[in-house]
């Protein structure tokens, strides 16, 4: 009699709780937004963070918060994120290296992208440049490789830190030609251009947003784009699939940016967070200087499909990963 009650307790609470999900997405957000970033000001994440929380804010009729956490290989912002109350009002613009790469390849990291955030959605996926300095005599990869060859431990490559996708990309670049190159960290991917303009470092794999210019300037030489197809804004740069070595399509999509926020969220309140940054992505502005002004595209995603994308991802990752070389974060 009594488990009865309580079973019926326990009933009505449930069917009490699943009543109040649309008065809570209706009511959400009852104060800003904050969205965390991993990378100071000016870059990709940051870049793209403000772009979509304005949107998110009109749209939301909430103000959105940046707020810069650098450092750590991006853990000062996930623990930040972690720590946060799981009611929608902290995400966290995640790239590529901290949803798929850094799990996939560090058995000990101290979250799981698919158990400990909420997922909300795709926002943009940023294609990457592979690049020498242009005093190198190399023009293509093909040059390039067979020049790394027979100057080994000669040439540094660039990234924009430990962990980071071009970090992940140039080690497993160098795993799948057998080149030797030496690791030199910088804060930026525009620091990294910028070095391989001045010879510091020779070689790098970056986000097309901190390339570009310094590619149509002549200060940096492309030696082919992170893609299967060419670019429109880099018409001239082969893609990955027009190069002679083998496996390098396996490092298409560069990184991404995407939107999560603390585990354990309301359905109803990651629903409508999904809803908005797919309305974002969408817009014809939003869309024009996605591409025209950070030369990346612009991203949709249902929620099963946003999980199913990282499942694959962080699976191919686990296969680079076996043969790619980097420091516990």
């Amino acid at each position: 009699m009594l488990a009865g009650r309580f079973q019926r307790r326990a009933a009505m609470a449930a069917m009490m709780a699943v009543l109040a999900l649309p008065a809570l997405a209706q009511q959400y957000p009852t104060r800003p937004i904050k969205i965390i970033v991993a990378f100071g000001a000016g870059g990709t994440a940051d870049t793209i963070a403000r772009l979509y929380g304005q949107k998110i804010s009109e749209i939301l009729g909430s103000p959105v918060i940046i707020e810069n956490k650098p450092g750590g290989n991006q853990l000062l912002a996930i623990r930040a994120l972690q720590s946060s109350s799981p009611d929608g009002h902290t995400l966290y613009a995640a790239t590529g290296s901290s949803l798929v790469q850094n799990p996939a390849v560090h058995k000990d990291l101290s979250y799981d992208p698919l158990k400990d955030f909420s997922l909300l959605g795709l926002a943009v996926t940023n294609p990457a440049a592979i690049f020498v300095n242009p005093d190198l005599l190399v023009r293509s990869v093909g040059e390039f490789v067979a020049y790394a060859r027979t100057h080994p431990g000669e040439l540094n490559y660039g990234t924009a830190g430990v962990g980071t996708a071009g970090h992940f990309h140039v080690e497993a670049f160098m795993s799948m030609t057998g080149v030797t190159l030496t690791h030199i960290p910088f804060k930026s991917g525009t620091d990294v251009a910028r070095e391989t303009m001045t010879g510091t470092v020779q070689f790098g794999i970056m986000p097309t947003l901190d390339t570009v210019p310094f590619i149509n300037a002549g200060k940096i030489r492309a030696l082919a784009v992170e893609t299967a197809q060419r670019l429109p804004y880099l018409p001239d740069v082969p893609a990955l699939t027009e190069t002679d070595i083998k496996g390098l399509t396996a490092l298409e999509p560069h990184t991404f940016i995407a939107f999560v926020g603390p585990a354990n969220m309301p359905p109803a309140v990651v629903a409508k967070l999904n809803g908005a940054i797919n309305q974002v992505s969408g817009m014809p502005e939003v869309a024009r200087r996605v591409r025209e002004g950070l030369f990346a595209e612009p991203a949709t995603s249902t929620l099963s499909g946003f999980r199913e994308f990282l499942e694959k991802e962080i699976a191919k990752w686990r296969i680079l990963g076996k043969t790619v070389n980097l420091p516990d974060p």
